[in-house]
């Protein structure tokens, strides 16, 4: 059945358009109306109060509600979609830290069983990201070092040959990872270049073999120094390469996401919240991985004073990434939506709205606070 959703503001991939008619049909978008004429077979939903947006894509994401991807767990998989839906966000990647092969490879078969079952309300599960183990650690951010190692293809492999794994973190630099770059090439797996110490000509190399993003950008790299660029230089300077940005003013300045901003443009800057368990839980103790993290005021911590991930939700990165740039509604919505999307090589279909895109929508307030998630047609019963 086709279905008509009236919206006081539809977000357009070039811009905003007022009292406009969005006609679905089958769960993909078929087509935007100014005129509100609606067939025999059509039901009309109102959302003319609403800012009417592509859902949010979050490519980086732990846990919440004291649920972990480490868990291995598809019930707690389940209950982070669910969290996730209320704040916007339509597609996901659950993200593993480092751990023995065996928790990651436990992670991953749960991440498939929990996308087989997916229910309505739920935000959809679009594969696996695995942050580590082959990463640096000098770098090391909140990953434990104990389990940081060479890549090595009888361990990554499988991992690939799931169809699970849909983007991971490495460091260039470290033993074995160029090779993986060219095995995930050839499985249709992205690399993010992450929690590294490479050098700019390191990063760049990796960039040349493949890889295309980097994993939350100024955090875990070597920084920017005129002499030294680093991995952030080499991000910087390379207009092909994403940016994953976690948007929450506490791992990265406002001044210096505003910097990025203007690097990177808004059709290459990620917006992510590498969120924990921690979020939507309140204040306290709680895990990442084998670490215990301590939460103060919405921060979390580990015992060392190192940030250890954040309890951001998207919605609330979303507001922050205009606060912060200056940047259109139409920009923030493609940082928040299409381009993690296409830095996960789903942006042909995600991300945006407009004919032939998948029917995953936000409803905002004028405040830009979330008021409805749409993670297909055939939730809109539901939802409205």
């Amino acid at each position: 059945m086709t279905r008509v959703i009236r919206c006081g503001s539809l977000i357009l991939p070039d811009g905003i358009e007022h009292d406009a008619r969005l006609i679905i049909d089958d769960g993909r978008i078929v087509d935007v109306a100014s005129a509100d004429r609606p067939g025999e077979s059509e039901t009309a939903w109102d959302a003319s109060d609403y800012i009417v947006a592509p859902g949010f894509i979050d490519i980086h994401v732990h846990g919440a509600l004291q649920a972990d991807t480490m868990d291995a767990d598809a019930h707690a998989l389940t209950n982070m979609a669910r969290f996730f839906a209320r704040h916007g966000v339509t597609g996901f990647l659950p993200t593993t830290v480092t751990a023995p092969a065996s928790d990651i490879t436990a992670a991953i078969e749960a991440i498939k069983r929990a996308s087989f079952n997916q229910a309505h309300a739920e935000a959809t599960i679009l594969g696996a990201h695995i942050e580590g183990p082959f990463i640096n650690p000098k770098r090391c951010g909140a990953q434990p070092t104990a389990f940081m190692r060479p890549a090595d293809p009888t361990e990554y492999l499988p991992w690939f040959n799931s169809g699970v794994v849909k983007l991971i973190t490495v460091a260039p630099e470290m033993p074995g990872v160029m090779d993986l770059i060219a095995h995930a090439t050839q499985h249709d797996v992205v690399v993010a270049i992450g929690h590294t110490d490479a050098s700019y000509e390191q990063a760049q190399a990796a960039f040349m073999a493949g890889a295309n993003q980097c994993t939350h950008a100024y955090n875990a790299m070597s920084p920017l120094h005129h002499r030294a660029p680093g991995a952030l230089g080499a991000v910087m300077a390379n207009p092909s390469v994403f940016a994953q940005l976690i948007a929450d003013n506490v791992h990265v300045h406002p001044g210096a996401v505003a910097a990025l901003y203007q690097s990177k443009g808004a059709s290459k800057l990620a917006v992510i919240t590498d969120a924990i368990e921690a979020t939507g839980a309140g204040d306290g103790e709680f895990k990442l991985g084998p670490e215990t993290v301590t939460v103060r005021g919405g921060i979390a911590r580990l015992a060392n004073g190192a940030l250890a991930g954040s309890t951001l939700t998207m919605d609330v990165a979303f507001r922050n990434i205009m606060a912060a740039t200056g940047c259109s509604l139409v920009e923030a919505s493609r940082m928040c939506s299409h381009t993690p999307a296409c830095a996960i090589g789903l942006g042909q279909h995600k991300g945006l709205i407009a004919p032939g895109y998948d029917a995953d929508l936000v409803f905002l307030d004028q405040g830009y606070s979330v008021v409805r998630t749409v993670t297909s047609a055939r939730d809109l019963r539901q939802a409205m």
